[in-house]
């Protein structure tokens, strides 16, 4: 069973016992009803305490149900919800630590809630594009007032429960340290003979001059919410409760939730998510697999990489000091994680004390030996095998054993870098994107030799410091890099063909991304690129790019460092302005390559930037470098900007239509440069057989 019954004197108490956050599974909830049946049942039984087991009251519907008949099995948590309400008897909610989604619906549905401080308290439905779909929002304006309410389902942000002990939400909030169970009993015994037993659904919910309010609320959350359709039909769900009898406002919500569940936008958001927790688990190393401590870390290089790569370390409580070869260097890189801090102190994010405390996590040295008793150190020097090599023999001389050593290379082949030491076994990559202090992706790149304690290491780090870890194998680019190369290659190429930069940011924006890939690569720096290319040409001549790349950085032009790259950049701007330079520059080069040039349409630049991450990212799921297609959507959707409402790369192509897609790249193969579009094998196989990437 996954809900205790037990009995304390005359109060039963049921325990919802469902691991980690007692999700309101098919079995969960089947236990939940027969245990209030018995309890009603008993004439020795005069009230009833609900509680949570572990570290929740409950999280929510079991994610692991998502999509499956089973959550809209009897008894759904609807039927759970009114057999509690209907109950005979008082029923009380004991609410700790987490109480979410339909943990807190179920409450709603209780006679009275008690609980402790610190618990989270959240209808957080609309970060799956969903809103909440078991009389959340009915109840809960009714409890907390409209404009409460509303904010609460709209942003789906949690609250800690003493901020709503003024509500009517709590009946009690005890003093942190209080016996939850014996304190929940006591206040059940003292309602067990009161009648009527006061109902949620009964109240009424008082707003003056709502419609304003509610008007003004469409406004601004229709100019917040952009593609997803979910945060505006969260408003118009919880108007219901104010301008329609219970019984109607609840139909509404169920109307609205059964619509939303079928929307794309909401598919692809319950795919990330699912994605998300997927990424964590490597089928050959279980969960219980021993870890390393890391306590102290190390990181090589205090360039903008290294000191992002610090900083997360820092903000997780562990102790890290920068390594460089030059004081200047040094200097300079702790002069701007010092100012990073500073900044964010001053934006009210940081309080001023926890920026030093931070910052003193932070030291700096020129000397090996200050880093070797480091835990794990990362190296983040210049993106080539020599300099790599030189940094890892010297790790390799220094370091205490048992140490981990990390690589942030975001190309090379790691297990070459491994062969520099005597401990292959201690190597991995970690590959940050900048800035490491922001971004949510990091890259965990498991070599050859790569220890199965050192990977465990490495993913439960990436949750410390609250990255989201998607393993790779080794190749060149890795996941992420790799679908990149022809992503941009195809950008090139249609600068060849007739487009500009500006059309084509244009239109891949307008599909969805954050940044299209010119003004990406400026951000990032285009000589990050040539150097790449450069090594490319030495190491795969056959393969055919675009040169027009190459002759905007022989001028100089690397982006917003230098004021000036596929766009051009005013001083303290980061606004990037067509450059009538460069587009002459892109003009002349088709000329030169005796091709005319034709007018391309948006569909045309969305569609094959797309595809060629979908090609890329297929031949990558059948080398067994990425582990689920789903790890590769993580990849795009965390690390490169991809349409959260797309799902991913993998996801939006299924969406499609793996046919679909497939034959529009034999169409591009047919074409210039239709070497870049060999299709995939794994792509041609699942499309055949009607099948998506996941088999």
């Amino acid at each position: 069973m996954s809900a205790d019954y037990t009995s304390e004197g005359s109060v039963a108490v049921i325990t919802l016992n469902n691991p980690p956050v007692n999700g309101l599974g098919l079995e969960t909830r089947t236990a939940a009803v027969a245990a209030i049946r018995r309890a009603e049942a008993d004439a020795t039984i005069k009230a009833i305490v609900i509680t949570g087991a572990g570290k929740a009251f409950s999280g929510g519907a079991d994610i692991r149900e998502f999509n499956s008949p089973k959550a809209l099995t009897e008894p759904t948590l609807h039927t759970l919800i009114r057999v509690v309400e209907d109950c005979a008897k008082p029923v009380v909610a004991a609410i700790h630590s987490v109480c979410m989604g339909g943990g807190l619906e179920l409450a709603l549905g209780c006679n009275y809630r008690v609980a402790l401080p610190g618990a989270l308290i959240a209808l957080p439905e609309v970060k799956l594009g969903l809103l909440p779909g078991a009389g959340g929002t009915q109840r809960m304006p009714r409890m907390v007032g409209l404009d409460m309410a509303l904010n609460m389902v709209v942003s789906g942000a949690p609250v800690v429960s003493e901020k709503l002990a003024g509500t009517a939400l709590f009946d009690k909030v005890f003093p942190a340290g209080t016996d939850l169970l014996g304190a929940a009993v006591a206040f059940a015994e003292a309602k067990a003979d009161i009648r009527p037993l006061p109902k949620v659904r009964e109240r009424s919910v008082d707003y003056p001059d709502h419609a304003a309010f509610l008007e003004a609320a469409r406004a601004s959350v229709k100019a917040m919410a952009g593609p997803f359709p979910a945060p505006l039909e969260c408003v118009e769900t919880v108007a219901a409760s104010v301008t329609m009898p219970f019984e109607q406002g609840l139909a509404f919500e169920r109307e609205r939730f059964l619509h939303l569940m079928q929307t794309p936008e909401s598919k692809a958001q319950r795919h990330a998510f699912m994605a998300e927790r997927a990424a964590s688990k490597v089928p050959d190393v279980p969960g219980d697999t021993p870890v390393r401590s890391i306590a102290s870390a190390a990181v090589i290089g205090a360039g903008t990489m290294g000191g992002g790569i610090a900083m997360n370390f820092a903000n997780a409580g562990i102790a890290v000091t920068i390594l460089e070869t030059q004081q200047d260097a040094l200097d300079k890189g702790l002069g701007t994680i010092r100012k990073n801090y500073e900044n964010t102190v001053k934006k009210g994010k940081l309080s001023a004390d926890q920026g030093e405390q931070r910052m003193a996590l932070i030291k700096g040295t020129l000397d090996y030996a200050d880093i070797a008793q480091a835990d794990i150190v990362v190296e983040a020097v210049f993106e080539d095998m020599g300099v790599k090599e030189t940094v890892f023999k010297q790790l390799d001389a220094v370091m205490k054993p048992g140490a981990i050593l990390a690589s942030n290379t975001s190309t090379l082949d790691l297990d070459r870098i491994a062969a520099f030491t005597r401990r292959p076994q201690d190597v991995i990559g970690l590959h940050f994107f900048s800035p490491a202090n922001v971004m949510k992706l990091l890259e965990i790149v498991r070599g050859k030799q790569t220890g199965k304690d050192v990977l465990a290491s490495a993913l439960a780090l990436s949750k410390k410091i609250k990255k989201t870890g998607v393993v790779s194998g080794v190749c060149d680019g890795f996941i992420g890099n790799r679908m990149l190369e022809q992503y941009l290659r195809q950008a090139y190429f249609l600068l060849d063909e007739g487009a500009l930069p500006a059309q084509v940011d244009a239109a891949i924006e307008q599909f969805g991304f954050a940044m299209g890939p010119f003004r990406m690569s400026d951000l990032a720096g285009n000589d990050v690129g040539w150097y790449i290319r450069k090594r490319r040409a030495i190491e795969s001549p056959q393969i055919a790019y675009s040169k027009s790349a190459d002759l905007l950085c022989e001028q100089g032009r690397f982006g917003q460092k230098t004021g000036a790259g596929w766009y051009d950049y005013q001083a303290g701007e980061r606004k990037a302005y067509p450059s009538a330079l460069v587009d002459a520059m892109i003009v002349q080069h088709s000329q030169d390559l005796g091709l005319e040039r034709r007018a391309i349409g948006d569909a045309e630049i969305v569609e094959r930037l797309v595809y060629a991450l979908v090609n890329e990212g297929a031949k990558i799921l059948e080398e067994g470098i990425a582990m689920r297609a789903s790890d590769i959507d993580i990849v795009y959707l965390t690390g490169y900007g991809f349409p959260l409402h797309r799902g991913g790369p993998m996801f939006y192509a299924e969406s499609v239509g793996l046919p679909t897609v497939l034959e529009a790249i034999r169409g591009y193969a047919g074409g210039r440069h239709g070497e870049a579009w060999k299709p995939a094998p794994l792509l041609e196989r699942r499309a055949a057989e009607g099948k998506g990437f996941g088999g």
